[in-house]
Protein backbone atom coordinates (compact mmCIF):
# COMPACT_ATOMS: atom_id res chain seq x y z
CA UNK A 1 0.00 0.00 0.00
CA UNK A 2 2.84 2.11 0.89
CA UNK A 3 4.79 1.64 -2.53
CA UNK A 4 1.20 2.41 -4.18
CA UNK A 5 0.89 5.97 -2.50
CA UNK A 6 4.62 6.48 -3.81
CA UNK A 7 3.76 5.52 -7.21
CA UNK A 8 0.88 7.95 -7.24
CA UNK A 9 2.66 10.90 -5.72
CA UNK A 10 5.38 10.24 -8.33
CA UNK A 11 3.79 9.57 -11.55
CA UNK A 12 0.75 12.50 -10.34
CA UNK A 13 3.07 15.65 -11.31
CA UNK A 14 4.40 13.84 -14.80
CA UNK A 15 1.17 13.23 -15.61
CA UNK A 16 -0.06 16.97 -15.90
CA UNK A 17 3.46 18.07 -17.74
CA UNK A 18 2.57 16.67 -20.90
CA UNK A 19 4.70 14.16 -20.69
CA UNK A 20 2.30 11.63 -21.96
CA UNK A 21 1.05 13.88 -24.46
CA UNK A 22 -2.28 14.85 -22.79
CA UNK A 23 -1.47 18.26 -22.21
CA UNK A 24 0.53 19.78 -25.04
CA UNK A 25 1.78 23.30 -24.65
CA UNK A 26 0.99 25.50 -27.45
CA UNK A 27 2.58 28.54 -28.41
CA UNK A 28 0.25 31.49 -28.09
CA UNK A 29 -0.10 32.96 -31.43
CA UNK A 30 1.62 36.26 -32.46
CA UNK A 31 0.18 39.54 -31.74
CA UNK A 32 -1.07 41.20 -34.68
CA UNK A 33 1.37 44.13 -36.38
CA UNK A 34 0.29 47.24 -34.82
CA UNK A 35 0.61 48.66 -38.20
CA UNK A 36 -2.09 45.65 -39.47
CA UNK A 37 -4.82 48.70 -39.25
CA UNK A 38 -3.27 50.92 -41.37
CA UNK A 39 -2.43 48.04 -44.21
CA UNK A 40 -6.40 47.66 -43.73
CA UNK A 41 -7.13 51.24 -43.81
CA UNK A 42 -5.16 51.48 -46.74
CA UNK A 43 -7.00 48.55 -49.28
CA UNK A 44 -10.49 50.50 -47.42
CA UNK A 45 -9.40 54.07 -48.85
CA UNK A 46 -8.02 52.60 -51.85
CA UNK A 47 -11.64 49.92 -52.33
CA UNK A 48 -13.49 53.29 -51.64
CA UNK A 49 -11.53 55.79 -54.36
CA UNK A 50 -12.09 52.98 -56.78
CA UNK A 51 -15.92 52.52 -55.66
CA UNK A 52 -15.96 56.18 -56.20
CA UNK A 53 -14.42 56.35 -60.23
CA UNK A 54 -16.63 53.38 -60.96
CA UNK A 55 -19.61 55.38 -60.05
CA UNK A 56 -18.95 58.80 -61.31
CA UNK A 57 -15.74 58.24 -63.99
CA UNK A 58 -15.70 61.99 -64.46
CA UNK A 59 -13.31 61.81 -61.06
CA UNK A 60 -11.48 59.15 -62.80
CA UNK A 61 -8.48 61.68 -63.48
CA UNK A 62 -8.38 63.24 -59.92
CA UNK A 63 -9.08 59.87 -57.74
CA UNK A 64 -7.06 57.43 -59.90
CA UNK A 65 -3.52 58.43 -58.24
CA UNK A 66 -5.16 58.44 -54.90
CA UNK A 67 -6.21 55.13 -55.32
CA UNK A 68 -2.69 53.87 -56.66
CA UNK A 69 -1.17 55.98 -53.91
CA UNK A 70 -2.89 53.75 -51.34
CA UNK A 71 -2.35 50.46 -53.22
CA UNK A 72 1.18 51.56 -52.98
CA UNK A 73 1.21 52.40 -49.46
CA UNK A 74 -0.55 48.91 -48.81
CA UNK A 75 2.15 47.34 -50.58
CA UNK A 76 4.95 49.08 -48.79
CA UNK A 77 3.07 48.14 -45.35
CA UNK A 78 2.67 44.54 -46.66
CA UNK A 79 6.54 44.32 -46.69
CA UNK A 80 7.40 45.84 -43.32
CA UNK A 81 4.59 43.75 -41.42
CA UNK A 82 5.49 40.61 -43.73
CA UNK A 83 1.78 40.02 -44.42
CA UNK A 84 0.43 38.18 -47.69
CA UNK A 85 0.92 40.58 -50.12
CA UNK A 86 -2.72 42.22 -51.45
CA UNK A 87 -3.94 41.32 -54.67
CA UNK A 88 -5.05 44.13 -56.91
CA UNK A 89 -8.17 44.09 -56.54
CA UNK A 90 -8.27 43.43 -52.64
CA UNK A 91 -10.19 44.67 -50.42
CA UNK A 92 -9.34 44.19 -46.16
CA UNK A 93 -12.43 41.87 -46.01
CA UNK A 94 -13.81 40.38 -49.19
CA UNK A 95 -17.28 40.33 -47.61
CA UNK A 96 -17.19 44.19 -46.58
CA UNK A 97 -16.17 45.77 -50.50
CA UNK A 98 -17.01 49.15 -50.20
CA UNK A 99 -20.19 50.10 -52.02
CA UNK A 100 -20.66 51.90 -54.49
CA UNK A 101 -21.42 55.78 -52.77
CA UNK A 102 -24.78 57.47 -53.60
CA UNK A 103 -25.80 60.72 -54.66
CA UNK A 104 -24.07 62.99 -56.36
CA UNK A 105 -19.97 63.28 -57.26
CA UNK A 106 -20.00 66.45 -54.80
CA UNK A 107 -21.13 64.26 -51.63
CA UNK A 108 -19.11 61.53 -52.87
CA UNK A 109 -16.04 63.32 -52.82
CA UNK A 110 -16.78 64.83 -49.77
CA UNK A 111 -17.48 61.55 -48.09
CA UNK A 112 -13.68 60.96 -49.17
CA UNK A 113 -12.52 63.55 -47.63
CA UNK A 114 -13.68 62.58 -44.55
CA UNK A 115 -12.14 59.17 -45.19
CA UNK A 116 -9.13 61.20 -45.83
CA UNK A 117 -9.09 62.84 -42.84
CA UNK A 118 -9.65 60.16 -40.39
CA UNK A 119 -6.69 58.03 -42.41
CA UNK A 120 -4.28 61.00 -42.11
CA UNK A 121 -4.88 61.00 -38.88
CA UNK A 122 -4.39 57.17 -38.29
CA UNK A 123 -1.22 57.57 -40.14
CA UNK A 124 0.41 60.78 -38.54
CA UNK A 125 -0.33 58.38 -34.45
CA UNK A 126 1.06 55.44 -36.00
CA UNK A 127 3.88 57.40 -36.89
CA UNK A 128 4.40 59.19 -33.54
CA UNK A 129 3.75 55.72 -32.22
CA UNK A 130 6.35 54.04 -34.32
CA UNK A 131 9.86 52.75 -33.98
CA UNK A 132 12.46 54.65 -35.92
CA UNK A 133 12.72 51.85 -38.74
CA UNK A 134 8.99 51.85 -39.58
CA UNK A 135 8.52 56.39 -38.82
CA UNK A 136 9.93 57.01 -41.99
CA UNK A 137 7.46 55.35 -44.32
CA UNK A 138 4.55 55.96 -42.14
CA UNK A 139 5.44 59.82 -42.41
CA UNK A 140 5.48 59.57 -45.91
CA UNK A 141 1.99 57.99 -45.60
CA UNK A 142 0.30 60.72 -43.24
CA UNK A 143 2.07 63.51 -45.52
CA UNK A 144 0.28 61.88 -48.36
CA UNK A 145 -2.94 61.48 -47.29
CA UNK A 146 -2.71 64.87 -46.38
CA UNK A 147 -2.19 65.84 -49.98
CA UNK A 148 -5.07 63.76 -51.03
CA UNK A 149 -7.49 65.97 -48.22
CA UNK A 150 -6.59 68.27 -51.35
CA UNK A 151 -7.33 66.20 -54.27
CA UNK A 152 -11.02 65.23 -52.67
CA UNK A 153 -11.81 69.19 -52.48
Amino acid sequence: MLAAAVGAAVLGPISGCGLFGDEEEKAPPPAPDPLAPLLTEALSLAGQHEAAITAFPVLADRLTPVAQAHREHATALTKVIKAPAPSASASPDPSASPTPPGGDAKSTLAALRSAEVKGQKSAAQACQAAPADRAALLGSIAAARATHLEVVR
